[in-house]
């Protein structure tokens, strides 16, 4: 464990401008920081350019707009690909930013082989719980396997999906929800992974999840615990493969966004401790420390140096990391951790009675599932039973002076105008060529990563490649759950 090699401190970051995430990204670098996780702003995240009218009063407000490979180069300017580990939280565009990151590699000529890092990857949870999809089941499971399939030969070091109960967490569930709905999600994905032709042991090992931490701190522990054993127990019960590493669960820890409070916010900097401290007593390989200033806005600078801090002093001053399991036989967290197990495992069964992952999404099984425990957790909080310092309980007013980051919304402007430049200087000619291309191999039923490759480097836009697969793909509406 942690003797051997402390977890990885990458903090989640992205706002306005690719010139000032790059300045972001560098300060944190030189803080310490050892990895870097992208957040994408909204259109972005739907595959919509900048200068979209859906896109008006979103650029650059809760991430940072990513348009052309411009744009990718301004983002990592002066970052070393090869020595860094990247993590981008997309989904629907999942192959798109993939795509553009190793365009951008190929300019360095940087063999692809040595790029290391995650892409989200994820859109069952998108359908379940985040909403940020854009096509229809069948063909989003088409773009995951494409994905997934030229990876395991082109970028060996690159984890290809991160399986998220976080957003599922976040929007409601429980601890056992969490871990069982995110393992039927991977299981799913294994199972499409090998009809497309694949080996478990191709793609498996480069499989990690992504996990929330809220405050019961010995529950997240025994959450994590028993995540990794049931995925364990599964993966060779039902697929039985040759590599150890095919059935060992890896995951990236985010402290939890829905605990933090704009009142008193300084008291979150105590709850992202804490939950920090239960993701590494839990095991986790890769963790981001929110902000206290985050539920009033995007983080500031000094918050982003406090949480990163926070991982360093845990790492540096505790002495847990002495031990390969510190909280190991537990009576309590043993008690938890089976528990856990048993619950999550009743659900699992449940959704595969049902057909599985995406036949439940469809039903709006797992929708539902979240809502009701969303519900039950909001009468607690009003009726006093759950009780939160300085929201409903311990409620006397002090001034913290936190105003929270302030966008300046001049960036927007200057995006779009940078965009439509570049539409308009391009070689229009060869732009539509490798868009054909890439519209052949939609319909033709070929491995589009490459050809997607090819589009980004002559200056198409994430909008327009999306574009293409609206057109070949439709769109979807998920049924809601409720």
């Amino acid at each position: 464990m942690y003797g051997g090699k402390l977890w990885t401190m990458r903090q989640y970051s992205g706002f306005s401008s690719p010139e000032k995430t790059n300045m972001r990204f560098r300060k944190l670098l030189d803080s310490g920081q050892t990895g870097l996780s992208i957040a994408f702003d909204l259109p972005t995240q739907l595959g919509l350019d900048s200068d979209n009218e859906l896109s008006m009063g979103e650029v650059g407000k809760v991430g940072v707009a990513i348009d052309t490979i411009h744009d990718m180069r301004v983002l990592f300017d002066s970052i070393d690909l090869e020595k860094i580990s990247t993590s981008m939280t997309i989904n629907a565009p999942a192959t798109t930013l993939l795509a553009m990151y190793v365009a951008l590699s190929d300019e360095r000529g940087i063999d692809r082989k040595n790029l290391s890092g995650t892409v989200q990857n994820d859109i069952l949870k998108e359908y379940i719980a985040r909403g940020l999809y854009i096509f229809p089941p069948d063909p989003s499971m088409r773009l995951t396997t494409d994905l997934i399939s030229w990876c395991s030969t082109n970028l060996p070091k690159w984890n290809t999906m991160s399986v998220s109960g976080y957003h599922l967490r976040e929007a409601g569930c429980t601890a056992e929800e969490e871990i069982a709905l995110s393992i039927s999600n991977g299981l799913y994905y294994i199972r499409k992974a090998i009809e497309s032709g694949l080996d478990i042991d191709d793609f498996a090992p480069r499989i990690s999840f992504f996990f929330a931490c809220h405050n019961n701190i010995l529950e997240e522990i025994a959450k994590f615990r028993a995540a990794r054993e049931l995925w364990y127990e599964l993966i060779n019960q039902e697929f039985n493969p040759k590599n150890p590493k095919s059935t060992q669960l890896r995951f990236h820890t985010q402290t939890s966004g829905v605990t933090l409070t704009a009142q008193q916010p300084m008291n979150n900097s105590i709850r992202v401790a804490f939950q920090a401290l239960s993701a590494i007593l839990g095991g986790t390989q890769s963790l981001h420390t929110n902000s206290y200033d985050e539920a009033l806005g995007l983080p500031s600078e000094d918050a982003v140096k406090i949480a990163l801090r926070t991982q360093q002093i845990i790492a540096e001053e505790t002495g847990i990391t002495e031990f390969n399991d510190p909280i190991g036989g537990s009576y309590v967290v043993e008690k938890l951790t089976n528990e856990l197990i048993s619950k999550s495992k009743k659900i699992i069964n449940q959704i595969d009675s049902h057909g599985g992952a995406l036949e439940c999404v469809k039903m709006g099984l797992q929708q539902k599932m979240i809502h009701d425990s969303a519900w039950k957790q909001m009468r607690n909080f009003e009726d006093g039973i759950d009780r939160i310092v300085g929201v409903n309980i311990n409620k006397e007013q002090y001034d913290d002076n936190v105003e929270g980051l302030i966008l300046d919304p001049n960036d927007s402007i200057v995006k779009i105008s940078n965009l439509k430049n570049i539409k308009n200087n391009r070689n229009n000619e060869k732009v539509n060529q490798k868009l054909k291309s890439l519209r052949n191999n939609c319909r033709n039923d070929k491995n589009i990563m490459e050809s997607l490759i090819e589009a980004l480097k002559s200056e198409a836009t994430v909008g327009e490649v999306n574009q293409i697969f609206r057109e070949e793909f439709g769109t979807w509406v998920s049924p809601s759950g409720v």
